[in-house]
């Protein structure tokens, strides 16, 4: 008789590894192959700008190729890219970095995260972030072989991080503390008060800030702070940022990391063995947009200044409350009112309407009750997809 071999093999003899095995399956990527098996759906889903890229930045793109520009650059990047960097992040953040080693071009922001955790985190190393928040941070943290520590964030106080909440979180282990303000989802950013409390917090306990920062030029009320500019922070501090957003690059994948020489230097370390550079073409379009792109990136976030205005007026108008977002451009709308979990109204409405949003678990379990709306398509689109939206409402109530 042969015995099948498959019969013999313990869990530790898969062919994945345990700490990838187990993660789960991005939630709004579940979601969209959902709705992209369907047709005419309007969609407030993905994250993603639906502005084209401006012409002179593709130009710049295009300019490169016919150049011959295509070889690679330096593991940390163009330094042309870098000193236009580190201009702007002091012009724009009050923060000002060594083009020539505090700062390194990543392939978006997700890979400067992924190299940031690569190179801090001991196995056991606890990193603190708050919930809801971007899908990656939790299992791009446990791939680093850390530990995810999660600090819910509450409707209550406008999605802000509460710094007690973070004191009672730190422990012997913790190594780093994990910000995105402007946030996804939830639109929220951070008082500047609640800010300095964080910064003293960090610095009292000696650790590592990381402040995605994304999101920071689609700041709508107020002026956006970075915690990097605060007193004694800089040393301690890595500023993730990137153009996909502000400027709507997101194809072209271009972000960078500004921060302590020896971060910087440890971060190119594993860049250079993974990915070794960012392409030449988009480090040559970044330039170009942070040269000349302001008046177009002052336009796109009017336009989403406006649709905010309306769709969390809309919103909250139906009776699902809706915290106005100070920054990027998420709705993150409350949606116990209709007795229904987040993902089944999520489901529902995409089945019974065609329109389609995000339900709140794919940000961690504290969005639970919680949809989100991304308000960045036309204003067409939101007003169709909010009239849908109420009859729904009103009929599950």
């Amino acid at each position: 008789m042969t015995r099948n071999t498959n019969d013999l093999k313990s869990p530790r003899d898969s062919r994945v590894a345990e700490h990838v095995d187990s993660l789960p399956k991005s939630g709004i990527r579940d979601f969209f192959e959902l709705v992209n098996s369907l047709d005419d759906v309007i969609s407030l889903g993905i994250g993603e700008p639906d502005f084209v890229t401006p012409w002179h930045i593709r130009e710049a793109a295009i300019y490169s190729l016919e150049r011959g520009h295509t070889s690679y650059t330096s593991n940390l990047g163009l330094l042309q890219l870098r000193e236009a960097v580190c201009e702007y992040v002091g012009g724009r953040y009050a923060v000002d970095y060594d083009p020539k080693n505090e700062c390194i071009i990543t392939v978006g922001v997700s890979e400067a995260l992924d190299l940031l955790l690569r190179a801090i985190i001991n196995p056991g190393d606890e990193i603190i972030y708050h919930e809801p928040c971007y899908v990656s941070y939790s299992p791009c943290i446990q791939m680093a072989y850390g530990t995810p520590v999660v600090i819910p964030t509450l409707e209550s106080d406008e999605f802000a991080l509460n710094p007690d909440d973070l004191r009672h979180a730190i422990t012997d282990r913790t190594k780093a503390i994990l910000l995105n303000f402007p946030c996804n989802p939830t639109g929220a950013s951070m008082p500047i008060e609640k800010l300095r409390e964080v910064a003293q917090i960090a610095e009292e306990h000696d650790l590592i800030v990381i402040t995605d920062e994304i999101y920071s030029e689609l700041t709508y009320d107020g002026e956006h702070v970075s915690i990097a500019s605060l007193p004694n922070m800089k040393e301690r501090v890595v500023f993730l940022h990137g153009f996909s957003k502000a400027y709507a690059m997101t194809g072209f994948r271009i972000a960078y990391a500004c921060g302590p020489r020896d971060l910087i230097d440890a971060m190119m370390k594993v860049h250079q063995y993974s990915m070794l550079c960012a392409p030449t073409i988009a480090q040559e379009a970044a330039v170009e947009a942070l040269t000349n792109g302001e008046r177009e990136m002052e336009m796109m976030m009017s336009s989403y200044r406006d649709r905010r205005n309306v769709i969390v007026r809309r919103l909250n108008d139906m009776g699902l409350s809706c915290v106005k977002p100070k920054g990027a451009f998420y709705a993150f709308a409350n949606i116990t009112s209709t007795g229904l979990s987040c993902n089944d109204f999520a489901i529902a409405l995409l089945k019974e309407h065609n329109v389609a949003v995000v339900p709140g678990t794919a940000f961690g379990q504290c969005g639970e009750g919680f949809i989100r709306c991304a308000y960045a398509t036309s204003l067409d689109d939101i007003q169709t997809a909010m009239d849908k939206m109420e009859l729904f409402v009103a009929r599950n109530r």
